[in-house]
């Protein structure tokens, strides 16, 4: 008996607009300044401005008047193309430093000796210094007490 929709889906019924603004603005942002990065083939502020200006343009119309829709655009498109162009942060101008990706820069610009490698982590599973069959077959000798000889890679003829 009521005038309004009350019901489980009433929410999308009344909400329709404010809905259908919260998904068509981020999706104009994203499609233009993407468009713009990939024409112009630069990840800049003036792209994030482009952007923000489809997007302020967007939420302006509702309003059904040019100018408010023109004035919403300008808007957001300065504030996202300010915001791009400052660094993209809210709490600081600067990039934080990221330690982990300093070090593995570093670990997979620097190579270490194969000395540094064996002293650290050992012998075998895969790291062979120079030298390792002989000492292997040592252990090998030691321990089990049998020697392993090693397969010659040459043929000698036998005539």
């Amino acid at each position: 008996m009521s005038k309004r929709n009350v019901g489980a889906f009433g929410v999308f019924s009344r909400g329709a607009p404010i809905i259908g603004l919260a998904a068509a603005s981020p999706a104009a942002y994203t499609f233009f300044s993407r468009t713009t990065m990939n024409l112009r083939e630069k990840d800049d502020a003036f792209a994030a401005a482009i952007g923000g200006f489809m997007a302020g343009g967007v939420l302006g119309l509702p309003s059904k008047r040019m100018p408010i829709v023109m004035a919403l655009g300008a808007f957001v498109g300065g504030v996202q193309g300010s915001f791009k162009l400052l660094g993209g942060r809210l709490d600081s101008f600067k990039q934080e430093d990221d330690e982990f990706a300093r070090k593995e820069t570093v670990r997979r610009t620097t190579r270490l000796p194969v000395e540094q490698t064996v002293s650290e982590i050992g012998e075998g599973r895969g790291i062979k210094p120079p030298g390792y069959e002989e000492r292997r077959r040592e252990r090998i000798q030691e321990k089990y007490g049998f020697e392993i000889n090693p397969v010659k890679a040459t043929v000698e003829g036998s005539q």
